[in-house]
Order: C-alpha cells, then structure tokens, then sequence
C-alpha cells in the first residue's frame, strides 16, 4: 500500500539536518498551556502593579490595594498573617539566593521567612523601592535618595541623574537604571556607570552578560569589561521593550503588545492577544522553578505553563474533550463560546458543515480502531455514522444528503434553505455541496476499510454511499434540492466541470471528487453502472485529462463568473486542499486498476509537494499512505505544536518586525517561514495558515479532531510511534 518509504524517510532525516531542527519523533515534548487568573474581589478592580515568585513558587502580586496571591485559579488577599493584613506594603521582593519573600512599607522592612527575624526600621515616607541580596543587604531607592541596609544600619549613597526606574541585585551585586544609565554599587559602597544607552527602559542579567532594553531593541553586554557582545537586536516581534528577563537561558521581553521569548536558535515565540494575555500591556514578569512564566496585566495573572507530554496524552485529552462537549446528535460540533474562562457554558450549534467536520472525528476513530482494537473507538465511529445516515432519511428527498439537522425551532445557521422534516419536531438544511460529498466519501471508505466487520455493517456503509451516488446520477451530476433545483455547489455535470478553464482548480477538483465516489461505489455495491460512468466520463468527458492538471498551472484567471462569484480571482482556495486530500485517501486505495492508482499518485505527490511550506501534518500522512512521500519533520512539528486550548481568538501579527514579508502571491503565503502554531489563530485544516491577522473573536471553540485524524492516521502507517 505505501511505497518507497525507505527513500522518504531518508529525505526526511535530510531536511530535517538542514533545518537545524529536530523534533521529538514520538518521545516526549513541551506543550504551552494557558491560564489566566483574576482577582476574586467583587468591588473596585485592583491596580496590579508587579509579580513574584517564591522559593515554594507561590505566585504574588502587589497592587494598590495590598498583596495578593495565586490560589486555586484565582488571586485573592493574602490576609494569612493576621498582622499584615490590611497593611499595603509600597513594594516587594523576593531574596537572591534564598527565594524569601519580603516586604517595604513606608517605616521599615520585614519577612516572615527566618522565624520572621528579618526586619529593619526606616526613616519614614523615603523609599518605596528596594531589592535583597543573598546576604540580606538592602538597596532601597525613593524621594531622589538611595541607600543600603547593611548589618542593622542605613548607608546613604550618593545621587544619580534621573529618575531611579528599576532597582535589580545580580550574584550579589546591586544595580540601579536611573533615565539612560545603569549604574552599580561597588565593594566600597559607591556608584559608578555601567553603560549609558540612549532610550534604555529595561535591564537584565545572564550570567557575566548585561542585556539591555530600549524602544527600538536589545543588545548584550559584557559585565567585565562593557564591550558589546551581540549586536542590536531590532527584528523583534515588537522592538519597543518594556520589561527583560531571562528564563532557562531565554531571553524574555514584555511589552505593549505582549511578550516574547528569544529562542537560542534566533526564532521566537510571541505571546499576544486574548489567546494567552487578558490585555496586550504587560505590566510585570515572574517565573517559577519549573520554568513556566506568569505574566501579569491589567486584569490579572496570565499564566504560560510548559508541560511536558507525549502526543498520546495530547490525543487523550482531545478525546475527552470531545465527548464532553462537542458531540451533536453523533457530529463532531464546534461550539458558540459563552465565556471563554468558563467553556462549560458553552453550546452545541448546527453547522453548514457538520457532515465534512464530522468525518475528521469519526475517521480518527476508524484509525484507532483499526490501531488498538478499541471498542469505544468503533462504537464512537458507529454513532457518527448514524449521524450520517439520517442526513439522508430525515429528508423527502430519495438520495439527498441534507446539511445537517435540528430540533424544529432550534437551528442556528443560516436561517434560509431549512426545510420541515417528515420526522416530527426536526428539521432539516438543504443546499449541501460538493465538500459535504468529500465528506461522506472518506467516511465510507474508512468504515469500509476499518470498522465494518459483518455483511451486514458492510451493508449498511454500501446503503449510505449508493443512496447518494444514485441521486447524483439519477440528477445528471447535481444534487437536487426540495426546490428541484441544483444546489449552489453541489455540481459534477461536464457542462459544469468542463465550464472552467484548466487553471482554476474547480476544473480538476470536481472531476477528482465524482471519480473517486464512482469508484468507491463500485467496491462497496459491485454495481458496474459506477465503473461504466466513471470511464465514460474520464474518457469521453475528459475528467481523467483535468484530474491529471498539474496544479502549477492554477493561477488567477479574470472574468470566471459563476452564479455571481468570481471564481478565477481570489487566490488559492485552502478548502479546496482539503477537499482534495481526503478525496486522495479514497481516490488511491479505491483505484479501478493498477494504472490508474500510478496516476493517482502522481497527482497526490503533485499536490503535496505544492503543500510543503504548510507543514501540515494530515497533508503528509494521506500522501505516505497513498504515494508514499512524508515531510517527517513536519508531521511532528505540526502535531507537537497543535493547540491545547482551542478557543478561536482574534490574532495579531502583521505588526511584527521579525518577520521576512513576501510579495503578495495567488498562495497567499505572506512571509518566508510559518509561525509556530503557538503564534498564529486557531483553525481548521481549510484555512491558510500564512493568514497573520486572523481569528473568531473568542466566539467559538473547535474540538481537537483536526488534530486526531492525523494523529490517529500516523498511528496507523506506524509513523508515530
């Protein structure tokens, strides 16, 4: 079935060399997980004004209303010490070394750590800034004045220009940025200049090196000798830097449009919009000893959790997921966000598409099945099929798959085309199209191949695609509606397909999806009227010639109207990738003949290899398990990468310095390297992944069988251990 995989995994280990880049292949990896935090208060809206993290890593946060602190997803007073309660301090910080947590207010110091034995007065109403050393010393800054604390006593040092921004102790050391200076205090408690950089707004240290921040970048600094040791850093996702931090070796920054980290190969991840942060200004960053980083804004503590996991703990959460909130009469459904921190107010809603949607679901489950023998599997891959085989019965119609379906005065989507069902209290959509039929193929195929066990399942899945094909060919190629008329998209006839020119897709991809149900019919029912149509169209209407179109050759081809749509124009169309794709699973293992299958190859790898640059993993499965070529590396990337929390927030990226632009182009490819999955908005496989700016607005959630159905199927070809 799958052929020269020994070449394609070899070209695989080559490109995945020449990248620089090497992913887990199976073995454990780090996923991003989201959280946000708000405070508990139900009266005036605390002022968050900084964050840390103990040596127990508890979460804090000063505010103008006293300290708060992380407990069980939500950050409320810390009144557990009776004596300060109440009590705002006017900052905090946490010891080098130690992790202690200490507190300013306006007449002395103290911690609760030690037995609650460090304490310090202070003259009042001076300073409102300080750090600890290791030692217990104290730099403290406020009111044009700056001191130590140093063995019970106050040690007053002398003045900076400026305005004192930013206090930091670093392997004993203290520093202070004051305006365009950092400055530091030496062994004989006096302040001397480190560097002077114009628009400095933000200091931090790793190990002998000093990074520094401005509006426009950041660059790296020897602390022993001041020399410039990497230089400036400008293409950032955004370059005005507000805040710096270094986390496991990462170099991090906080800015008004949300953070990022420096990764040690050059590239970033940038975290920004509703998708990770409350609000876009980060105010203050924090990290725990496990490496995740809290990030706080306006509204809270926003949370960035790396677990590590392995791609089959991934699928198990999908799976659960699914069950406990996506499933819609058997569809695998998207569901309208009611509040997108508490998703189980969320609601099941009909969709044009719940058919096509559902065979990523139920197909995943017919690769489980066929992967672990499952039961669960195949009884979730049955009850998705009858889910299917109402689409037919629900209707008045002999062989018309409806939309979908509902309870009468329940429906949601697009309030034309429902009609009244025979069935009393539903009803059901009507104007189904071509990709539904993509659709339903693929799902037949797979319960054929993989879930069908007796004659009479076997049977059934035979009733369902025969139904349809009956129709489609009793109605010249059309589907034929209640209104007896065709639907707008649901057309095979040649003087429809043969209507387009050789470049515009619609040409190849008609034709690719009638031969590939015409075959799939013939397997399931030996009913030798689909082998019979099927050459005479590829042989006297020419769908063989236009399923053989190079898709090279698809480009904008002005003044193709159709119906009112242009359909030369418009750039490449991303459903019609899917479509094609899982068309091909169905097209190559369904062949009439050896020579046929060779064809279907070439134009599967045809195909794939214009895909590359998507990096999607389902893409590159279906073409191992047909053609036989993989882009191994980006399997696992994409899977690895593949969302966790999969609320549809609007994403932002056009903004970003980092990026290499591309000429607009008919792909749609907008830059010269994909944004890791962590950046971009979250979608199906039908959208281009090169969209920067893009998203629902936080009013939907998709349920994870995008990511399944490659998962489950790498499982299956034994790509994924």
């Amino acid at each position: 079935m799958v052929k020269n995989r020994v070449l394609n995994i070899l070209f695989s280990l080559v490109l995945a060399i020449g990248s620089g880049q090497v992913y887990a292949q199976g073995e454990s990896f780090v996923q991003t997980i989201s959280g946000k935090y708000r405070a508990s208060d139900q009266g005036q809206q605390p002022e968050f004004l900084k964050t840390l993290v103990d040596y127990d890593d508890q979460v804090f946060v000063l505010s103008d209303q006293g300290v708060y602190y992380l407990f069980e997803e939500q950050l409320i007073p810390d009144t557990r010490y009776s004596s300060l309660a109440g009590k705002i301090p006017l900052d905090l910080a946490v010891q080098e070394g130690t992790g202690y947590l200490y507190y300013l207010y306006g007449d002395r110091f103290l911690s609760n750590a030690r037995a609650g034995k460090p304490f310090g007065k202070l003259p009042e109403g001076v300073y409102n800034r300080f750090v600890v050393n290791a030692e217990g010393d104290l730099m403290l800054a406020g009111s044009g004045k700056l001191a130590l604390f140093q063995d019970g006593r106050l040690v007053e040092l002398g003045k900076v220009s400026g305005q004192v921004q930013q206090l930091v102790v670093h392997e004993g050391v203290f520093y202070l940025k004051a305006d365009d200076r950092l400055w530091r205090v030496n062994g004989k408690n006096q302040l001397e200049e480190v560097i002077s950089v114009k628009g400095l707004q933000a200091v931090a240290f790793r190990g002998a090196e000093l990074i520094a921040g401005t509006s426009s970048g950041y660059a790296v600094f020897s602390l022993r000798d001041r020399t410039q040791l990497v230089p400036w850093q400008e293409n950032l996702p955004v370059p005005d830097i507000k805040h710096l931090a270094v986390n496991g070796g990462f170099v991090w920054a906080g800015t008004d449009q949300g953070a990022f980290r420096h990764l040690l190969d050059g590239g970033f991840r940038y975290y920004a919009s509703k998708r990770w942060l409350m609000e876009d200004e980060v105010i203050d960053m924090a990290f725990d000893s496990k490496g995740d980083a809290y990030l706080l804004t306006k509204s809270g503590i926003n949370l960035l959790n790396f677990r590590e996991m392995t791609l089959a703990e991934k699928a198990a959460h999908y799976e659960s997921k699914i069950r406990q909130r996506h499933i819609r009469f058997g569809f695998s459904t998207e569901t309208r966000v009611k509040d997108p921190e508490n998703l189980g107010k969320s609601v099941l809603e009909d969709d044009d598409n719940d058919g096509l949607w559902t065979s990523f679901y139920l197909g995943s489950m017919a690769f489980k099945y066929a992967v672990t023998e499952d039961s669960k599997a195949r009884r979730y891959a049955w009850e998705s099929f009858e889910a299917f085989e109402r689409l037919l019965s629900i209707n008045q119609l002999q062989g018309f798959p409806s939309r979908t379906f509902e309870r009468t005065g329940f429906k949601v989507s697009g309030p034309s085309k429902w009609r009244e069902s025979p069935d009393e209290g539903w009803e059901w959509k009507g104007h189904t199209s071509s990709d539904e039929f993509v659709g339903y193929i693929f799902v037949a195929a797979v319960m054929d191949q993989f879930v069908a066990k007796t004659e009479t399942e076997r049977a059934r899945v035979a009733a369902f695609i025969d139904e349809i094909l009956m129709h489609m060919i009793d109605n010249d190629y059309y589907f034929v509606d209640i209104d007896e008329k065709p639907t707008l998209w649901g057309r095979w006839n040649p003087e429809y397909i043969n209507s387009y020119p050789e470049t515009v897709v619609d040409r190849k991809l008609g034709s690719t999806t009638l031969i590939a149900g015409l075959q799939l019919g013939y397997a399931l029912t030996g009913k030798e009227l689909y082998r019979a149509e099927a050459f005479r169209l590829m042989e006297e209407e020419g769908y063989l010639d236009n399923i053989r179109i190079d898709l090279n050759q698809i480009r904008a081809t002005p003044n193709v109207i159709f119906e009112g749509h242009n359909m030369g124009d418009g750039g490449w169309n991303h459903s019609d990738d899917e479509m094609a794709f899982l068309t091909y699973w169905v097209l190559y293992h369904y062949a009439f003949n050896e020579d046929l299958r060779n064809d279907w190859a070439w134009v599967i790898e045809n195909h794939w290899k214009i895909e590359l640059p998507e990096r999607n993993a389902l893409w590159s499965l279906i073409t191992y398990g047909t053609q036989g070529s993989i882009d191994r590396p980006s399997v696992f990337w994409h899977l690895e990468g593949f969302p966790w929390q999969l609320v549809r927030h609007q994403v932002k990226n056009s903004h970003r310095k980092d990026l290499n632009f591309l000429e607009e182009n008919f792909r749609g490819q907008t830059t010269d390297r994909l944004l890791h999955a962590d950046e971009r908005s979250i979608e199906r496989h039908n959208a281009n992944p090169f969209d920067l700016d893009s998203g629902r607005g936080g009013a939907t959630e998709l349920t994870g069988d995008e990511f399944l159905l490659p998962y489950w199927l790498g499982r299956y070809l034994k790509v994924i251990p």
